[in-house]
This record gives C-alpha cells, sequence and structure tokens, in this order.
C-alpha cells in the first residue's frame, strides 16, 4: 500500500502573533495614507546631490522598482531647494524635503509641492520661533510635517536637563514640538525618535506611543553597516511592531538606499505586514549535507531575484530536514548523493541530478509564478514530470 505524504487537504492558516496596530490619527503623504488606517509602509533616502535632479530622479526610480513606498531628499542648500519642485513633480512616489539648520528651506519645501517636509527641531535655527509661520503655510498646502527627533542632534537644554539622549528626553522633545504645533491648530504630524542604540530607541517609542496618537516612523539612526545596521533594525521593529507601534519604517544602512528598502520589506514580510512575495527557505548546512547548499542557495537566488510571486521555495541539503522543508513549500529541493528532488506543492515530479537543481529550480518556479494569484494560492494546473 502506497501512503502519501504530499500536502495536507486543510488550508494552512497562519497565526496571529502581532497586536492589533495603536490607533492614530490618519495623514497622507501624497497617495501614500500614513497611519493605523493603512499599511506600515516603507521609506528610504537618496545619496544623491539633490541639486543634481537627474541623478536624483534615476535613484528615485531605482528605490521605486525596488519597492519604496516614500523617499526623502536631503536639502542643505538653495540649489537642493530650487531643485524640489521638479523632483516633486516627476518623481513616482512621494517625496518628502529633509531640513536642517535653515528654516528657510522648511518653507521652500513646502511651496516645491513636496509631499511632506521632515525638520530636525534640534539643529534648526530658532525653530520654535518659526512654528506659527510653518504651521500657517503647511495648513495652506495641506502639507503633512515630520517632526524628527535625532540622538545625535537633541536640543542643548533637554540633554543638560537629562545629561544623555535617554528615552525620556527624546520624548520631551518630540511632545513638546507637537504642543507648539497644536497651539496653531495644526496636527498633521508624524513623529520619530531615533537613536543608535536598538534598547533606547524601543523604549523612547513606547513610552511615545502611551503619551500620543500622532503616527510614528520607526528607525534606528546610525545603525550602521549592512549586516550590523539590519540585525540592529529587525530587532527594534519587530519588538514594536509587535506591539503594533510603528506606522512607517526606514532601515539606515551605510549601504545603497535600495538595500535599505529590501531590508525594510523583508522585515515586514515576515512580520506579516506586507504580503509575502518570493521566500528562500534554505539550510545553514552541516556535516550532513552531500551538496553545496551555500552555492545552490545563492544561485536560486540570484536567478529568482526580482520575482514577485508569493512562492516559497525550499533549497535543502540532507535527508534529515529536507524532504519536510520540501514538501512543506511550494517549490523545493532535497539533495544528497549528488541528486535532488524536486517537490511542487508536496509532490515529487522529478529526481535530477545536482548540476541541474538550480536550472530546474528556477523553470518550476516561474511555471509556478505565472498560475499563482496574488494572494498566494495557486490556480489548478497538471503538473507536468
Amino acid at each position: 500500500m502506497t501512503v502519501s505524504l504530499g500536502m495536507p487537504q486543510t488550508p494552512r492558516t497562519l497565526p496571529e502573533p502581532l497586536a492589533p496596530r495603536r490607533p492614530t490619527r490618519q495623514l497622507r503623504v501624497g497617495k501614500v495614507g500614513v497611519g493605523s488606517g493603512s499599511p506600515v509602509s516603507v521609506q528610504s533616502m537618496t545619496t544623491t546631490p539633490t541639486a543634481d535632479v537627474n541623478a536624483t530622479l534615476q535613484q528615485i526610480a531605482q528605490l521605486t522598482a525596488a519597492g519604496c513606498d516614500i523617499v526623502r531628499v536631503a536639502c542643505p542648500s538653495q540649489d537642493d531647494a530650487d531643485a524640489l519642485p521638479q523632483i516633486a513633480r516627476k518623481a513616482q512616489i512621494p517625496v518628502v524635503a529633509d531640513i536642517h539648520f535653515q528654516p528657510r528651506y522648511v518653507f521652500a519645501a513646502i511651496e516645491a509641492g513636496c509631499a511632506a517636509v521632515r525638520v530636525n527641531p534640534g539643529n534648526i535655527k530658532k525653530f520654535d520661533d518659526r512654528i506659527k509661520d510653518i504651521a500657517r503655510a503647511a495648513k495652506e498646502h495641506g502639507t503633512p510635517i515630520r517632526i524628527g527627533v535625532n540622538a545625535g542632534s537633541l536640543d542643548r537644554r533637554l540633554l543638560a536637563k537629562h545629561g544623555r539622549a535617554t528615552p525620556e528626553a527624546l520624548v520631551e522633545s518630540a511632545l513638546w514640538e507637537a504642543s507648539l504645533f497644536a497651539e496653531h491648530e495644526f496636527h498633521d504630524l508624524k513623529i520619530s525618535v531615533k537613536h543608535n542604540d536598538p534598547l533606547v530607541m524601543v523604549r523612547a517609542y513606547e513610552l511615545l506611543a502611551e503619551r500620543c496618537d500622532y503616527p510614528l516612523h520607526l528607525g534606528v539612526t546610525e545603525a550602521g553597516p549592512a549586516f550590523q545596521g539590519i540585525v540592529k533594525s529587525a530587532v527594534a521593529f519587530g519588538a514594536l511592531l509587535r506591539q503594533g507601534i510603528g506606522d512607517t519604517i526606514r532601515v539606515s544602512l551605510s549601504a545603497p538606499p535600495a538595500e535599505e528598502v529590501k531590508a525594510g520589506t523583508q522585515i515586514l514580510q515576515a512580520l506579516g505586514l506586507r504580503p509575502r512575495k518570493l521566500d528562500i527557505v534554505s539550510c545553514p548546512s552541516c556535516g550532513r549535507a552531500q551538496v553545496d547548499v551555500y552555492k545552490l542557495a545563492a544561485e536560486v537566488s540570484a536567478g529568482l531575484e526580482g520575482l514577485q510571486a508569493p512562492l516559497r521555495v525550499a533549497v535543502m541539503g540532507c535527508v534529515v530536514n529536507g524532504p519536510g522543508e520540501a514538501r512543506e513549500a511550494d517549490l523545493g529541493v532535497a539533495s544528497g548523493n549528488g541528486k535532488g528532488q524536486i517537490f511542487v506543492r508536496g509532490e515529487v515530479v522529478k529526481t535530477v541530478p545536482e548540476s541541474k537543481i538550480v536550472e530546474t529550480l528556477i523553470e518550476e518556479a516561474l511555471r509556478l509564478a505565472e498560475t499563482t494569484t496574488e494572494a498566494g494560492e495557486p490556480e489548478v494546473v497538471t503538473v507536468g514530470t
């Protein structure tokens, strides 16, 4: 008698690992909704001189292709401010102007049609004295303001009071600025309280979430090179999003900005906050492996880069966990003895030599992608052998 070890007939149900989103005010940053009524969005920042319009628009296009929802551009000079109207008009995604030091560039960004303006109150000259005028201009143009408090540029008065950039100091700074805007009946605010230490950053956002209903932008500032920065950001974002805290995110890396977008997207997918796309499941390898798992996983990942279908592909190197993981995936291989068993949705469809594993997986993935709905459910197809 043959016993089928295929996929279970009942649909898999995912656990509900996250708390409900923290209720917030609702904003529109261009075409992107921000707040608890909208999905958590991924942001990044251009690294080109903003005054170089063509280079900046080209990088924005690259970020858009990588999945970026909102992009920030620096505006440290008048030449940069002069470039904002063209960039804001031609960019495919909402553009946020990032303003430091000179308050006049806040007004320039609003007039330029930027989707939002980020201000750093800790280093803008006499910022509090200009809030009435900023609130009036932003209200007239329907431009949201992000109050971006950073540990590295905290107001000196708060540093003197608290001794260092503590969670309480960051929150006090943010809420003080928000209260000044509120005095002028302006509430289209988003707030961030960034720190390079994930534990300090998490506590700051927890305190802030308790004390206001503004949408929050999450970020570990100066997180470091790619590997370190992704780890720090994933730890911090996971801790906060698990509690329903956070409405937009940026993974700040010393790396090309598209890498920030990829990392942020993966974090949201891992938490179930963004529809799953391609997910490569591969074993870490060990003494039981009879194939080069590192090479297989890398080549499959490279061959399927950019695939948008919600497929889970398992690349496994031994007979201990390999068959089970491959069977549970949409597509998988269990490798051993120089061969690979190819699984398609729980069933072995063919066995191929090791030299053909990557080619076969890519072919099958592309075929499955054509027959998979956006929700991840397969259409009825006949699997060839």
